[in-house]
């Protein structure tokens, strides 16, 4: 006897029973195979499916979530999704990052290349008029245009703003915290986890009411 189910996929009623699933679940199959030599359902499914696609809201939450100091495993606990779904979530999401700004950044090792390539980034007023004030690491030394670079002392106060926001990237982003066990397998999410709290850090900054 044919069991009375509908589709999933094209919403047909010619469902047949087809074995088990390897959880031992009633495995159902549309027969809806060929309609004019085209191939159109033959779509198997099971009743009442213990898995359920993600909804937005749930998404949502996890955007946020990731924009906190919390592991992938944390985040799998508490909305609950499975590791396996959210590490693909989180590639495609990295993945889609912009990678610049307009003011300027890049994230890479502490050489002389990547110190040349923050400068690079820089818009090109800035790189004509601006003043870069680092403390006295060799790499700056040698990359930065003497002109435009001084290195300073911390207690000079004049890398306060950007050895605050590293610290707010320390606190926000768990993979740069010292010591840590959060980290990325691949350094491209490692990069994308940083680009997308700096994106996110951005618009709230702009989004701030100006003081009068």
């Amino acid at each position: 006897m044919k069991p009375h189910l509908i589709c999933l996929i094209c919403g047909s009623d010619d469902v047949m029973k087809n074995g088990t699933t390897r959880r031992g679940k009633q495995n159902y199959k549309c027969r809806v195979r060929l309609w004019r030599g085209e191939a159109l359902c033959g779509r198997q499914f099971v009743e009442n499916p213990q898995w359920q696609p993600i909804d937005p809201g749930s998404k949502a939450m996890i955007d946020r979530l990731l924009l906190e100091r919390i592991p992938l495993a944390g985040i799998a606990r508490v909305m609950p999704v499975s590791e396996d779904w959210l590490q693909g979530y989180v590639n495609r999401c990295y993945g889609a990052v912009p990678r610049q700004v307009h003011v300027g950044c890049y994230i890479g090792d502490r050489s002389g290349n990547s110190a040349m390539a923050l400068w690079e980034s820089l818009p090109g007023v800035y790189r004509q008029c601006a003043v870069i004030y680092t403390d006295y690491w060799e790499a700056y030394m040698t990359a930065l245009p003497s002109k435009r670079h001084f290195a300073v002392a911390k207690e000079s106060s004049l890398t306060s703003y950007i050895e605050r926001f590293n610290n707010t990237l320390r606190q926000r982003v768990s993979r740069l915290v010292r010591k840590t066990l959060s980290f990325s397998k691949k350094l491209d999410n490692h990069i994308g986890t940083i680009w997308n709290f700096i994106h996110h850090y951005n618009e709230l900054i702009r989004s701030e009411p100006s003081s009068c």
